[in-house]
């Protein structure tokens, strides 16, 4: 079995199941016919971001780790707020989208842009009113046009 594959097990494992233990988990990997090690084990819970920790009902499980996800929600909506106070126009140029900003606030802009990872930008260029987010494709770019101009009215 892949390790993909074997990630995407050991993720739908810990959805269904309470599972306390990395012994428990092994258990569970084995009933669908998975051999792994304690070290392999090991080694996906620390690449899934997996941790001990109560759920809704009070059970200590293994749950996957949430930070980054409640982070870049976070950052998403500073990066909409931005967005409204400092973005008048948003243009797109095939895989470029183009962000106008008042006076002097096209750095700041960039760089709430960069502090989110998305799979839709490669990089920011700013200058003193102008932000160019450039993307890896047309489809990426319209992407993120749309989500500038939704945030603009």
């Amino acid at each position: 079995m892949k390790k993909s594959e074997r990630h995407a097990l050991i993720e739908t494992l810990i959805q269904e199941n309470v599972v306390k233990t990395q012994e428990e988990l092994l258990a569970l990997l084995k009933e669908k016919g998975v051999n792994a090690t304690q070290a392999t084990i090991s080694r996906d819970i620390r690449e899934l971001k997996l941790v001990k920790t109560a759920d809704l009902t009070g059970q200590v499980r293994f749950l996957q780790f949430q930070e980054e996800i409640e982070e870049s929600n976070t950052q998403t909506t500073h990066l909409e707020q931005l967005t409204q106070d400092v973005v008048t126009k948003v243009d797109r140029v095939q895989f470029m989208t183009i962000l106008h900003t008042v006076a002097n606030n096209a750095p700041i802009l960039a760089a709430a842009i960069d502090e989110i990872t998305m799979k839709e930008k490669i990089c920011t260029l700013a200058g003193f009113d102008i932000v160019t987010v450039i993307s890896p494709d047309e489809a990426s770019a319209i992407i993120l046009e749309d989500f500038f101009k939704k945030n603009l009215d």
